[in-house]
């Protein structure tokens, strides 16, 4: 991805609101750069929101069937967690999916919409793949899927169909470019020593 900064010469970023450029600095703080440095990183990190949304989702979807009060207290764990991941993803992002499009430079642009487009086909399988367990279900002669209600397939669906393309786009960032300058300063550095 590429540097960004605050002050842009295209594009809306004239029209940049004080929301706008206080998101932007968050989610492009330096000092949390090096947590998603690496593809290895990212890709850890939207594992563990992966699994995060999965537990938070069957957390509460057996708080629903059960109705157990004891359930709250670790879907209030998962959930903090879960936000934190957010966070974390969207900070791994620059804020690709986050930020306004007058605040993201063209390239920029094109890594969201590359991620929207393959989110939207890895989405379409996802729920194509559902919808044929469920036909094969009923050619069986199996009404729908015992203990499984339609209304929680649904909320599983929305939750995969929202998340994905935060998903994809934390997968497909790219490792930031090599500092340069920082690397010229230590070789003279230690010329100059020499």
């Amino acid at each position: 991805m590429t540097q960004p900064t605050t002050e842009r010469a295209f594009g809306d970023a004239k029209k940049a609101t004080t929301y706008d450029r206080a998101m932007f600095r968050v989610m492009n703080d330096a000092a949390v750069r090096p947590a998603f440095a690496t593809a290895g990183r990212r890709r850890a990190v939207v594992g563990a929101h992966a699994a995060l949304t999965v537990a938070t989702l069957t957390c509460t979807s057996l708080l629903y069937v059960r109705d157990t009060a004891w359930l709250v207290a670790p879907l209030a764990v998962l959930l903090v967690l879960w936000v934190v991941a957010t966070g974390m993803l969207n900070g791994g992002t620059r804020g690709l999916l986050e930020l306004r499009t007058r605040m993201l430079d063209e390239r920029q642009r094109a890594d969201r919409d590359r991620a929207g487009a393959v989110a939207h086909r890895a989405a379409t399988a996802l729920l194509a793949a559902a919808a044929g367990v469920f036909v094969l279900a009923g050619a069986v002669g199996a009404d729908g899927l015992p203990g499984v209600p339609a209304v929680w397939v649904l909320v599983y669906a929305l939750a995969a169909v929202w998340l994905m393309p935060l998903w994809v786009a934390g997968l497909q960032a790219r490792d930031e470019p090599a500092d340069d300058f920082a690397d010229e300063f230590r070789d003279g550095a230690a010329d100059g020593a020499g």
